[in-house]
């Protein structure tokens, strides 16, 4: 199918998809904390490039606070259509802010952070790294939050309106302690209540609803030692998908990968260095100006100093020229 044949769906569907207005979230909102963000450019050794292909760079920057040790190993994040971000990190943190964007609409700072800790069915703060690994965020229509774990592997649902989380239906697979349920969306095209579920170790995607539990869906193409990483639904079956690798040679390298009714690959944006890049773990994807959506990237630093935090933006038009870029 030519991909200017699912534009029109594809926008429409984009449009719907944003969760309403909502409250803060499933925890209590924490103290504020003040955010640094420092921009990065795309192309490290080039800074006058803002293109790769059919994606254009819609800026970048890293994030960091002085107040907090806890504003670190960002997993996944979801962003509203008014600019609010929302993110889980896998030492069981909750972080909201609101992403501030210039006259051209490119992203340029984050304000209003707020960070707080992931609570239990118990009403109380995950105790250790086996129960607080979170790895997947996904915010469903009426504003409940979905959060998948891996070590203790498990999906928890957060009520929109407060109060401690109970355990919803999960893929059954055999993942490993450090590679679980790395890929969580919700999935509006099959209720309000569905869900996709990804395994970071095999690839294979699960369709899941809260009320039907989970069945098999696909298993993503994962070239040499890339992972799968991250997950947005697109219309008329279509999906967006991270892949992540590493190796000490040539350090992180990650896909972005559009695909369209059938899985057939519309495009397909890759980074490595010199390009800003590094261990990113969270996707969103929003309707953005004349027609374009726009992708959000953003990297779990694995607490480590020698690693940034990075929320990068790029916008890309369905039925644009696809333009690989060679390695």
């Amino acid at each position: 199918m030519r991909p200017w044949l699912w534009i029109s769906g594809l926008l429409a569907f984009a449009a719907c998809a944003q969760p309403p207005a909502m409250p803060a979230g499933p925890v209590t909102a924490g103290p504020a904390i003040s955010l640094t963000a420092v921009p990065v450019l795309l192309n490290t050794a080039d800074a006058d490039q803002f293109r790769v292909g059919a994606f254009e760079y819609a800026g970048g920057i890293q994030l960091s606070s002085a107040e907090t040790s806890q504003l670190h190993g960002l997993s996944d994040l979801r962003v509203m259509a008014d600019g609010r971000m929302f993110a889980v990190s896998d030492e069981g943190s909750y972080f909201t802010a609101r992403l501030i964007t210039d006259r051209q609409g490119r992203l340029a700072d984050v304000k209003e952070g707020l960070l707080s800790a992931l609570i239990g069915p118990e009403g109380k703060a995950l105790p250790t790294k086996q129960e607080s690994d979170a790895e997947g965020l996904a915010i469903l229509a009426n504003g409940d939050r979905l959060v998948s774990f891996e070590r203790h592997h498990r999906i928890l649902l957060y009520p929109a309106k407060g109060g401690p989380p109970h355990e919803v239906p999960s893929p059954k697979g055999n993942f490993p302690n450090n590679g679980g349920m790395e890929g969580l969306a919700a999935d509006p095209q099959r209720g309000p209540t569905a869900y996709l579920v990804g395994s970071e170790a095999t690839g294979e995607i699960w369709r899941c609803q809260l009320q039907r539990g989970c069945e098999a869906d696909r298993i993503i193409p994962r070239p040499g030692d890339y992972k799968l990483v991250a997950l947005a639904p697109l219309a008329s079956d279509g999906l967006a998908y991270l892949l992540r690798a590493w190796d000490p040679v040539r350090g992180s390298r990650v896909s972005l990968v559009i695909t369209g009714a059938g899985s057939r690959v519309l495009d397909q944006l890759d980074l490595q260095r010199p390009y800003s890049v590094e261990n990113f773990e969270g996707l969103t994807a929003l309707p953005g100006k004349d027609g374009t959506i726009r992708f959000y990237l953003l990297s779990d630093d694995n607490f480590e100093p020698s690693q940034r935090t990075l929320l990068l933006a790029f916008d890309w038009k369905p039925g644009t020229e696809n333009k690989r870029l060679d390695h």
